[in-house]
């Protein structure tokens, strides 16, 4: 902010500024290297140039930050430009993390549910506290059956892609065979990481033999 102006009110907003940054620094770090441990190849290469040009960008912070305590401004200026420069370069690549690699992004979304039940698998193939692997409309559904209550949720988990009837049960949850995440399986919700995102669950009835699933209506 103070690279233009150099007015006092200017270059205590930017000292607070990058004070703020250097917190959110610390913690950007710790999610980044969780999320980059679970990255397979290629993106993992690029998850790394990612974090190294991070770790770059907020030494020049730091260093700006120290040197414009020590009245040191202009040097501090130069290294917040250059901050800014690397930044950018990072940026870049974390964008095709997400929209190429998809690294952070529900992976359940865009699949669709029917709106109507339909039918998906003869009761009688399912069993007793086993994950089986069903199919709806070209969209894989987990089901579980655990005394009289049939769970569905949708099988490729949020996380990683990770196939949930190959999982197993934990309590009332289900664990991904990728990275260990959990969902419950009432409601889908998150019970153990690195997962962030619901896994989309599905009403269940059994009519004339037949297990059906539909969309579950959405909460207000």
């Amino acid at each position: 902010m103070d690279l233009i102006r150099k007015r006092r009110e200017f270059s205590l907003a930017a000292d607070t500024s990058l004070a703020v940054g250097l917190l959110g620094a610390a913690g950007a770090t710790l999610t980044g290297i969780t999320d980059w441990s679970d990255v397979d190849p290629p993106a993992r290469r690029l998850g790394l140039i990612h974090g190294l040009l991070n770790v770059g960008v907020t030494a020049l912070f730091a260093t700006s930050f120290i040197l414009r305590k020590r009245d040191s401004r202009s040097g501090g200026r130069v290294l917040a430009a250059l901050g800014y420069g690397l930044m950018s370069v990072s940026a870049r690549l974390g964008g095709k993390l997400v929209y190429e690699d998809r690294v952070g992004v529900d992976r359940t979304a865009g699949e669709s549910f029917p709106d109507d039940f339909a039918a998906i698998l003869a009761e009688s193939k399912l069993g007793e506290s086993t994950p089986t692997r069903a199919v709806c409309e070209g969209v894989p559904i987990l089901l579980v059956r655990r005394g009289q209550r049939i769970f569905a949720l949708a099988e490729t988990c949020s996380h990683f892609s990770g196939p949930l009837s190959e999982g197993k049960l934990v309590g009332d949850s289900i664990e991904c065979p990728y990275h260990a995440s959990r969902f419950a399986l009432d409601d889908g919700h998150v019970t153990n990481g690195p997962a962030v995102h619901r896994q989309p669950c599905l009403e269940v009835r059994v009519r004339s033999g037949q297990i059906e699933v539909r969309k579950a209506p959405a909460n207000d």
